[in-house]
């Protein structure tokens, strides 16, 4: 059952997941968020809420969510996320890397 349909990070769906290992396709699905997410859920919910506070118009919340998911380490990488979306400038891209790096360490 469909509750909404707002972007998530692989965070927070590893934490949905955990209360549901009694099932085989959470099961599965909790397996991938382990391995592929890189930040603690409350890192990445504070992320989350700073590229959202950043002031880009262009930046919306899947690609907010992709950017927590691949946290990129250079331009090339937040170029990859928007490459058939929109393009950013090099000021919007220095700040999103600025923002990710806090939290790269």
């Amino acid at each position: 059952m469909i509750k909404s349909k707002e972007p998530i990070t692989l965070a927070e769906v590893r934490d949905i997941c955990k209360d549901k290992e009694e099932n085989e396709k959470a099961k599965q699905i909790l397996s991938y968020a382990k391995q592929f997410s890189k930040l603690k859920t409350e890192d990445a919910l504070k992320l989350k809420k700073e590229l959202q506070e950043l002031g880009i118009a262009k930046l919306r919340a899947l690609h907010i969510v992709k950017i927590i998911d691949v946290m990129p380490e250079d331009a090339d990488d937040v170029r990859k996320i928007f490459v058939d979306d929109i393009s950013l400038n090099q000021d919007e891209i220095s700040k999103i890397l600025e923002t990710v790096k806090k939290y790269n360490e």
